[in-house]
């Protein structure tokens, strides 16, 4: 049965879609800008955004009874690959164990000028 997971601790989709949905026990996070929920504020640089990215996620984790040990894959959409190896330091610190198979690509643009956005998929 498919399940639609939203937390107030990540912020509201900013188009039609869910934060996330569960099935079956497979959660499938949709991508996540760096926007802080609590003021709509975007951070500077690529670490602060990525770790803003990744709260995100762990908040609809947290909402879904899961951890980010539960993440089996990741995609990161960067606006530039030269911030590959700055967003690794800190998606580094948020899978310190349990790493995820991940796919990350340069893209032309993301919303809302960001330069990072991060999907999981995660279950138990």
């Amino acid at each position: 049965m498919k399940k639609i997971i939203a937390s107030n601790n990540a912020p509201a989709a900013v188009g039609p879609y869910s934060q996330a949905i569960e099935l079956n026990g497979i959660l499938f996070v949709s991508g996540q800008l760096p926007v802080n929920p609590a003021d709509a504020s975007v951070p500077e640089g690529i670490e602060a955004q990525t770790r803003q990215s990744l709260k995100n996620i762990g908040a609809i984790l947290e909402e879904a009874g899961l951890s980010f040990n539960d993440v089996v894959k990741t995609t990161v959409l960067l606006e530039d690959i030269a911030d590959f190896g700055a967003m690794n330091a800190v998606y580094a610190e948020f899978f310190p164990e349990s790493k995820p198979a991940r796919v990350c690509y340069q893209v032309v643009a993301l919303p809302k000028g960001v330069k990072v956005e991060i999907d999981a998929i995660a279950g138990k």
